[in-house]
């Protein structure tokens, strides 16, 4: 069947499926500016009438908001089917490597709608094409103000110290900086007061927002960018400790309350920032060999603009290796939301062949 993916919010790309070939759109940017959207809905006219037939089966993003969903969900193309964000990345990651799966796809960036209504971003699935189990995941937090989270990444800083310490929040720099706005922070990080995020994007967020590399954001990833520059070499290992029972769930509190102790105790961010960077590459390969030894799966599909983090990645790979653990990277199309469109295809492919669409 001839499949069209309408991707999703950012760095959107379209691709349509017809045969056994998927043509992937040029970068069209982000949905909500005006001309992307234009660029958008030109490029979906302009690959379907290459193709000289209409699609059977469209397939968009889980997040309600999206325009891309909005457009698939309007246009009254075809059939459509949603495509669950970090399952996505996944499949996406494992067509471009030309790998059936299964696979554990650690899918870390900054949101995806959630199968349960939450944010997600700190994902580890099992699954192929068909369908997925989320098997692990970061711990929850709070994203208080929502869109202003992103934009401001010292209020994630604020929600993770609150999920960590509770209302006696510790003495640092940040809270100074931020004294008049702690406060409504701290009452939108309450019970239904915010969307909860697991998101691994938002995390790198806070940790920067901590060691002083960025309160405030023009662009997205900006903080993540400046704590991956500020790394420097480091011996220090913050623990991982995740929960026993599946999906397994790793604790976040842990890890900020040794950021915390760190700078209270004079580090220089180069450390902390080392610190964290090898903390994530640990929980990768700490929770990809738990899920492959419960899942008797050993292929690890790396997907998510998380892995455009050089350092990041260069950590990774030998501890994967080291675990006996088999790592797939992204080689033509982008890990981050720009490949989302090329998942989007195969699932409906899939889909279609089950008839689980309309």
């Amino acid at each position: 069947p001839t499949v069209l993916g309408v991707g999703a919010e950012l760095k959107n790309t379209v691709c349509l499926a017809v045969g056994a070939n998927a043509q992937l759109s040029v970068h069209l940017g982000d949905l909500e500016h005006p001309a992307a959207l234009e660029a958008f809905e030109t490029a979906i006219a302009d690959l379907l009438a290459m193709a000289g037939a209409p699609p059977d089966l469209v397939v968009h993003d889980l997040h309600p908001e999206y325009l891309s969903t909005k457009f698939a969900l309007a246009a009254d193309l075809a059939p459509v089917v949603g495509a669950q964000h970090h399952h996505a990345h996944l499949v996406s990651c494992l067509v471009d490597n030309g790998h059936r799966g299964p696979a554990i796809g650690v899918s870390f960036d900054g949101l995806g709608w959630g199968s349960d209504g939450a944010l997600w971003g700190g994902e580890f699935l099992v699954g192929d094409a068909v369908g997925f189990e989320r098997a692990g995941h970061l711990e929850a937090v709070a994203m208080p103000g929502g869109r202003a989270a992103i934009d401001e990444p010292w209020r994630m800083a604020v929600a993770h110290l609150h999920h960590s310490f509770g209302p006696d929040l510790p003495d640092l720099p940040l809270l100074e900086r931020h004294v008049d706005g702690i406060r409504s922070v701290v009452a939108q990080c309450a019970p239904g007061r915010s969307l909860p995020t697991s998101s691994v994007g938002r995390l790198f967020d806070a940790v920067a927002a901590l060691c002083g590399l960025g309160d405030s954001v023009t662009h997205e990833g900006q903080a993540a960018v400046h704590l991956e520059q500020a790394s420097g070499p480091t011996d220090r290992r913050y623990p991982v400790v995740m929960s026993a029972e599946a999906p397994l769930r790793v604790d976040v509190a842990t890890l900020i309350t040794a950021v915390v102790a760190d700078l209270r105790a004079g580090a220089d961010a180069g450390t902390v920032a080392g610190a964290f960077h090898r903390w994530v590459a640990d929980t990768i390969a700490g929770v990809s060999t738990a899920v492959a030894e419960t899942h008797g799966v050993r292929t690890v599909a790396l997907s998510g603009g998380v892995f455009q983090n050089r350092l990041l990645v260069e950590l990774v790979l030998p501890a994967l290796e080291a675990a006996g653990l088999v790592a797939l990277r992204h080689r033509q199309v982008p890990c981050n939301d720009g490949g989302i469109a090329l998942g989007q295809v195969a699932i409906g492919r899939a889909a279609h062949e089950a008839g689980r669409y309309g």
